[in-house]
């Protein structure tokens, strides 16, 4: 009798906790904690209830209307923004990560560093912008940026075009965190 309610109490614990799972800011592939790749503009309000969005519409000198949605915590922590694409069912194209809670599978995130990416995920490519440079992976839609200023002083300054991963300090911080969808 004590058998049974020992593995029952046990049984319980374990159910509680695995319900408990916090699912919320993990980055995985076509989703990123709650939100889904194939969530439209539309689904925000649902997917995000529980917090605070905030629609940011600004135009271009061209004219084309550029719409961001902010998402904030209830309690005012950013949380993420949001860029549509302008297909005729708006979705989601670009995620920016502002919560450093919000981290890949594999456990990169903005409190990271480039020894982290390399260590934790395949790199596909490095692409070198005037003051960043920007690390895609293979095996996810997150990409990282690092500040020119993490980098030797030799690599800040320059007309640097092809940064490889053997120069990126593992120390180097994570400046932004993005994810892309096509």
């Amino acid at each position: 009798m004590i058998r049974k309610s020992i593995f029952a109490v046990v049984l319980s614990a374990l159910l509680f906790i695995q319900c408990n799972t916090n699912t919320d800011f993990v980055i995985a592939k076509d989703q990123v904690g709650k939100l889904m790749k194939s969530n439209t503009i539309d689904d925000i309000e649902t997917v995000f209830a529980s917090d605070s969005i905030v629609r940011d519409t600004a135009i271009t000198r061209i004219g084309a209307a550029v719409k961001k949605i902010n998402i904030y915590e209830k309690g005012g922590k950013h949380l993420l923004t949001l860029t549509p694409n302008m297909d005729s069912i708006p979705k989601i194209e670009i995620i920016r990560i502002y919560d450093p809670r919000y981290a890949t599978e594999k456990g990169v995130g903005l409190n990271s560093t480039f020894k982290d990416i390399k260590d934790k995920h395949s790199i596909k490519k490095i692409i070198t912008a005037l003051n960043n440079v920007v690390i895609f992976l293979k095996d996810s839609d997150a990409y990282f940026t690092i500040a020119k200023t993490e980098l030797p002083s030799n690599l800040q300054y320059g007309n640097n075009s092809d940064i490889e991963a053997v120069q990126i300090p593992d120390k180097a911080k994570i400046k932004y965190m993005m994810v892309g969808w096509e």
